[in-house]
């Protein structure tokens, strides 16, 4: 089995999505519960928002990433990784994207 970074982007920085009230808050959580229960053992780390990016290259500043979130899921191909995405919750945020990378094996490091 393959494992693969999924990046959640959005037009609107998770650290401003999550303002919202409890009730809209929870409504969006069941959305994912119901998705990760289809999704069942692909999963390997459901992941969580991100926020506050910032990039480091001879210093640190500002990054204008709009990388909102991750999850690390495993299957045995790419597409069978976006099937799995294609009624995501994430896909009614504003702008929303999803991105998929394989995990490589790094030569000479044991796996």
């Amino acid at each position: 089995m393959k494992k693969f970074l999924v990046l959640y982007y959005s037009s609107v920085p998770a650290t401003e999505q999550m303002k919202v009230p409890p009730e809209m808050a929870k409504a969006g959580m069941e959305l994912w519960t119901s998705w990760a229960k289809k999704a069942g053992g692909a999963i390997v780390d459901l992941g969580m928002p991100l926020g506050n990016p910032v990039k480091v290259a001879n210093g640190s500043s500002p990054s204008d990433s709009k990388i909102a979130g991750f999850s690390i899921l495993q299957a045995d191909s790419t597409k069978a990784v976006a099937a799995l995405l294609k009624d995501h919750p994430h896909f009614k945020a504003p702008g929303a994207a999803i991105e998929v990378l394989e995990f490589l094996a790094m030569p000479g490091m044991p796996k």
